[in-house]
């Protein structure tokens, strides 16, 4: 499971700030539309969303594994997400998934898609299923996880001193970022801010989000409520900014949920 490793080796694993399935699948995929290799004109949000219509991709055991195509020959990439109480996601055997492994997959890498999807579910019946996902308290606990379910499939496919090698790598080089890293940090390239958005009588607006200086920034910019209401999809201060729901309340006030992803420099 190389791109799973990828993934996390890249800081691609997150807690989802959501329990809907819907709001998970969407905040994943903007993560991977994100991504600088992906490139411009992808619309993973739309491709992952209108498969999931098609298909259910909750795989049981507490895992899902939605997915993009691609006919463009990028590499086949991955993000994870977590959820701490489950998503009630329609899978398989009834249960809740714990742990979304969202995929995008170019038309060349379909056979090592099927390949890494294979050895996730084998891995993750080796590891005690279900009850093991639900044990977990924590998203470092969420990695070592992970990162057992990545040793096992390559003992499959490698000897098991290189694979335990590989593993150990992995876990150094997260001890130092993973427990302290910051709110909405998922890599050395790319910071994610969730927030709300409450806008009020088209004048005054409001911002949630645990990112204080996003926060007062943003309330400090009238023109951001006029922008998103134009286009869901903007760019501002340096933020690609992803408006994924809204919702009209009285008193002429109106609620946006929204992400934002700024490229570290």
């Amino acid at each position: 499971m190389k791109n799973l490793l990828t993934a996390l080796q890249e800081g691609r694993l997150i807690e989802l700030p959501m329990n809907d399935k819907v709001k998970a699948l969407e905040y994943l995929a903007l993560i991977i539309e994100a991504i600088p290799d992906i490139g411009v004109g992808s619309d993973i949000v739309k491709d992952v969303l209108e498969r999931e219509a098609l298909a259910n991709t909750g795989i049981g055991l507490g895992i899902a594994c939605p997915h993009a195509r691609s006919k463009n020959g990028a590499a086949l990439l991955c993000a994870v997400g977590w959820s701490p109480q489950g998503i009630d996601y329609g899978a398989t055997d009834g249960k809740k998934v714990h742990i979304i492994v969202m995929y995008y997959i170019p038309d060349s890498q379909r056979n090592v898609y099927l390949k890494e999807l294979s050895g996730l579910a084998r891995a993750v019946t080796e590891t005690g299923g279900l009850e093991a996902i639900e044990g977990l308290q924590d998203i470092q606990s969420v990695r070592e996880r992970l990162l057992d379910w990545v040793e096992i499939s390559m003992e499959k496919a490698m000897p098991t001193s290189k694979a335990r090698m590989i593993k150990l790598e992995t876990r150094k080089a997260g001890i130092e970022t993973a427990p302290g890293v910051e709110p909405g940090k998922i890599s050395r390239r790319l910071t994610l801010t969730p927030f709300s958005l409450l806008v009020i009588n088209n004048e005054k607006i409001i911002v949630l989000s645990q990112n204080q200086l996003f926060s007062e920034t943003a309330e400090k910019a009238p023109e951001l409520s006029r922008l998103l209401s134009a286009n869901s999809e903007i760019e501002w201060n340096g933020y690609q900014i992803w408006m994924t729901s809204s919702r009209q309340f009285s008193m002429n006030r109106l609620l946006c949920e929204c992400l934002a992803v700024k490229l570290n420099e």
